[in-house]
């Protein structure tokens, strides 16, 4: 059946696609694995530029997309280095994939495979696409609420080099050093980066201040062998010590760090000849966490990924294309004397196979249609799939729609570590089962020329089956739920920037509607524990932890002279719900909304130079991402950077 279905639409490719060959721009990369236009892509996407990321005021990369996303929910357990997780649509970050440069940025030491986007700084990073919706049949396990696609710098033509030196509240320093080149037979960029900050009590029960400091480095390199065949080297290296505290407040904390080493390198050998485009690549991650707690007792995690991948492009004509792979990924992990007298060690394999069909089967309409088979060591084998289209109403307008079916497998954590696994508890591996995920979403586009105004609003509902979780209320077993997740809600962004104004005006707003089944489902909770949601009243008390149902931001910015330019930023987060913990007896928490604004101010001193200002959290305003944890509250930047 799947080979006719392919056979059908191939045959329509090559009958029609050639009526409507027009040469599109080229804006997005991630969607489809390959080159595309934003305008005839089906699926929601945010794109993040080198100019927005340069000309952020913040350090940390995850805080430029929280700054320009409310469809993006950031939430950080503390200061600078503190966990920082995004939640996609709603859904916990374990649902959304990382990937830097193609690598994939999953982390098989942590308790649930997820990655954390604390330690990556903005520096080195030329662009980030963000493809929200489930995206499992490109993307595979991880992807039912997305993926965030990170890609570094790369040499431009000629030589060059670059630096910067900013300097922060409670001890802020930050410092950057590259250099790139490029000619006809290579590219090459390498950046050095160095962060230290005494930083900010993570608990908001102390006042002592927990350090982290980050030494990284970015590196690309290309290299032309003949005309068809190309050599790509990437790698990032990131060194970081930080102090956190307990979650117990009875603790003493002047002993609790952690020093982390975050690792990944890609090989790619690109052949593109006449119609036909093949990658081959080799992609390698490596995690190390070394714990120390507040009784000096140090514990060690490790985590490994290893990838071989093939992906395949085939150019039917200029508007409809065959995408096909191969992905061979294998992970494994090491606790050092973590939960036993000897290390732990726990390996799992997944081999897929994928096709996506790019077609313009009309000339207004642009379509995708992928199809996707994961086999996993212990789980088995599981298929996903997508579909998308973008019918363009006229130059300016399109109404984009996908639907997507996605699946999560269980984290190594599951299986093998703990005391409490299910294997503990007199049961086999087999009885864990994947994750799986439904989305939808339908979104509408338009620019106004006459108003030079953009606006874009995207109506999306995500239904998430068998979840797993393992909690205080389930007496930590992991398993797998009978209950269903959801996620429903509106996306409104709007941009406005006159012709020849001084003015430019950015305003987004996210409802988001949740249902958490795992902890607020009492068919669910019954045989473990009486202890379901004890909060009554509006909705929040039964939404996903850490999600809020309304999001609000905006910026102004006004160019004050050729030189001189400043930006007012707000953003508004609504009330929140959080698990308690062991200070009040895990009893759910609401986290306060709260307002946060900020100004920045950057001058040209010379053709070269450019000097920023900012003051973040301008109010002084006290709020909670994380029930406990600290935020920053107001602080001062201030930076100068040299640019050739």
């Amino acid at each position: 059946m799947l080979k006719k279905i392919i056979s059908l639409l191939i045959t329509l490719m090559l009958s029609s696609g050639y009526l409507f060959a027009d040469d599109i721009p080229v804006i997005v990369i991630s969607p489809g694995k390959t080159v595309q236009s934003l305008g005839t892509v089906g699926s929601s996407v945010d794109v993040f530029t080198s100019e927005t990321i340069n000309e952020s005021s913040h350090f940390s990369l995850a805080h430029i997309i929280d700054d320009n996303s409310t469809s993006t929910n950031l939430f950080q357990m503390g200061g600078y280095g503190s966990n920082i997780g995004i939640q996609l649509r709603g859904l916990e970050k374990r649902y959304s994939t990382v990937y830097v440069d193609g690598v994939k940025m999953l982390d098989p030491s942590s308790s649930d495979g997820s990655f954390y986007l604390e330690n990556i700084m903005k520096n080195g990073v030329d662009r980030v696409e963000i493809l929200k919706g489930t995206q499992s049949s490109l993307y595979g396990s991880n992807a039912i609420g997305g993926a965030i696609n990170i890609f570094t710098k790369k040499g431009r033509e000629g030589n060059h080099s670059n630096w910067e030196i900013e300097s922060g509240s409670r001890n802020t320093k930050n410092i950057l050093y590259s250099a790139d080149g490029a000619n006809d037979k290579y590219n090459y960029y390498v950046g050095l980066n160095k962060f230290v900050t005494d930083g900010i009590s993570a608990m908001n029960d102390n006042d002592e201040n927990d350090q982290y400091k980050n030494d990284n480095i970015v590196g690309n390199f290309g290299y032309k062998i003949s005309e068809n065949l190309e050599l790509q080297n990437s790698f990032r290296l990131s060194d970081t010590f930080a102090e956190y505290d307990a979650v117990d407040k009875s603790k003493t904390d002047a002993n609790d760090n952690t020093d982390n080493l975050e690792a990944s390198y890609s090989l790619k050998l690109v052949h593109e000849k006449d119609k036909f485009k093949n990658t081959f690549s080799f992609n390698k991650l490596h995690i190390e966490r070394n714990v120390t707690d507040n009784t000096k007792s140090k514990t060690n995690y490790f985590g490994y990924r290893d990838a071989f991948n093939f992906l395949g492009e085939y150019n039917f004509n200029l508007d409809n294309k065959l995408v096909y792979g191969v992905d061979t990924e294998f992970d494994s992990s090491r606790y050092e004397k973590s939960f036993s007298t000897r290390d732990t060690v726990h390996d799992e394999g997944i081999i897929s196979q994928y096709f996506d069909l790019q077609l313009r089967p009309f000339e207004k309409l642009y379509s995708t249609f992928g199809l996707r088979s994961d086999n996993h060591t212990t789980v088995g084998r599981k298929t996903s799939g997508r579909v998308t289209a973008a019918y363009l109403l006229d130059g300016n307008s399109k109404i984009r729609s996908s639907l997507g079916a996605g699946v999560r497998f269980p984290a190594m954590y599951d299986y093998a570590y703990g005391n409490t696994t299910i294997v503990n508890k007199g049961g086999t591996l087999e009885e864990l089962q994947s994750e799986r995920g439904l989305s939808f979403d339908l979104g509408y586009d338009t620019f106004l020329s006459n108003l030079d105004l953009g606006l874009n609003v995207t109506y999306f509902k995500t239904v998430q089956k068998n979840p797993l979780f393992s909690n205080a209320r389930t007496a930590w077993v992991v398993r797998n739920g009978t209950g269903r997740n959801t996620s429903e809600g509106v996306e409104l962004n709007a941009n406005w920037k006159p012709l020849n104004s001084k003015f430019a005006l950015d305003l987004g707003y996210t409802f988001t509607d949740s249902y958490d089944a795992n902890t607020c489902d009492p068919d669910e909770l019954s045989a473990y524990s009486d202890n379901e949601c004890r909060l009554t009243g509006n909705k929040i008390v039964n939404a996903k932890v850490r999600v809020p149902r309304h999001a609000m931001e905006g910026k102004i910015n006004y160019l004050i002279n050729e030189n001189l330019m400043s930006s007012f930023k707000g953003k508004y987060v609504g009330e929140t719900r959080d698990f308690g913990n062991s200070n009040d007896s895990w009893t759910d928490q609401i986290l306060t909304d709260y307002f946060v604004f900020d100004l920045v101010t950057s001058y040209n001193l010379f053709d070269n130079y450019k000097m920023q200002f900012s003051i973040n959290n301008i109010f002084d305003e006290k709020y909670e991402q994380a029930h406990e944890y600290s935020t920053m509250g107001r602080n001062f930047n201030f930076g100068i950077r040299r640019v050739y």
